[in-house]
């Protein structure tokens, strides 16, 4: 029992503070991004053009070291517990925010800090996430994995196509699909390291699909950043991220939660929550506007 109890104080600790590094790193992006010029809008030269701004370096930075330590995090504990977790880096992108625009939080904000609190409680205490075997089944493997990158690229042809309005949503919500499925691979290239080093980690693909991912997001999340204010993207990634991430790992690696009846009920209402604190917290007044505006979309479209 106390090694199990040290091992969830240990989880806890690595993914909260994954969490606050990722949230100050995001809103140091999206300060650096708004800035970035529109032809660039999901283009890898967007990536190299943020290079320059010594802002942005500081919260991929920020970023990186928050990947890492979900990394370690993953590597201790199931998927399904840490990614609700991890959806806790809003509240430190809040608490960033609120120290540059000095809003108060008043009722939005405490209902909305409540909810993901005990979202992510409720979710944790009632589903109790335990590791499991990782299932052999190459089909329903890559079938979810297929489904993921399906939906995410859904999401960003029609983030293409709609109007500028709606697109940093939708490229936040299939980036944040994305993040879901590189943490599960990040897990298994994790558990490939820890049997055979080196030689076995990168002898088989999931490192190469974390890289490739991790890439791919950044595109994604730095055009969101890119041409709306944080408040509307933010909340969208954040969001997706967990639930992706929680399918992946009772879908095919293994994760174990309670399903008798009252257990269900609480981890729906549980992620219901977080679900709808993460929204609350995202469209607070403190939240960074930017100055993208709805022109610039329009701009975008016409070019």
């Amino acid at each position: 029992m106390i090694e199990v109890r040290s091992v969830s104080v240990l989880v806890l600790v690595l993914a909260v503070s994954a969490a606050c590094c990722l949230g100050f790193g995001f809103v140091l992006q999206q300060n650096a991004a708004q800035h970035a010029p529109l032809g660039d809008f999901l283009s890898p030269r967007l990536l190299l053009d943020l290079m320059r701004v010594p802002r942005w370096l500081g919260g991929i930075g920020l970023m990186v070291v928050g990947m890492v330590l979900g990394a370690v995090a993953l590597s201790e504990g199931e998927i399904s517990l840490v990614e609700p977790l991890l959806a806790t880096n809003l509240l430190f992108a809040l608490a960033l925010s609120r120290r540059q625009t000095r809003q108060p939080l008043g009722r939005q904000g405490w209902t909305g800090l409540a909810l993901l609190a005990g979202g992510v409680t409720a979710f944790i205490v009632a589903g109790q996430p335990r590791g499991g075997s990782a299932l052999t089944d190459p089909f329903r493997h890559w079938l979810i994995i297929g489904a993921m990158l399906g939906l995410a690229l859904l999401l960003t042809t029609y983030a293409k196509r709609s109007r500028l309005s709606a697109a940093p949503v939708l490229l936040a919500l299939a980036a944040g699909v994305l993040y879901g499925v590189q943490d599960a691979l990040t897990r298994i290239s994790g558990q490939r390291f820890s049997e055979g080093g080196f030689t076995e980690l990168f002898t088989t693909w999931q490192p190469y699909g974390v890289a490739a991912l991790g890439v791919t997001g950044l595109i994604l999340v730095q055009s969101a950043f890119e041409t709306a204010p944080l408040r509307m993207s933010l909340p969208a990634l954040t969001a997706a991220q967990p639930l992706a991430g929680i399918l992946c790992g009772v879908g095919f690696l293994g994760d174990r939660l309670r399903t008798d009846t009252g257990a269900l009920a609480w981890e729906a209402a549980g992620l219901a929550a977080i679900v709808g604190g993460i929204v609350l917290l995202g469209l607070h007044p403190c939240m960074p506007t930017g100055t993208a505006k709805p022109e610039r979309i329009r701009d975008l479209q016409t070019n």
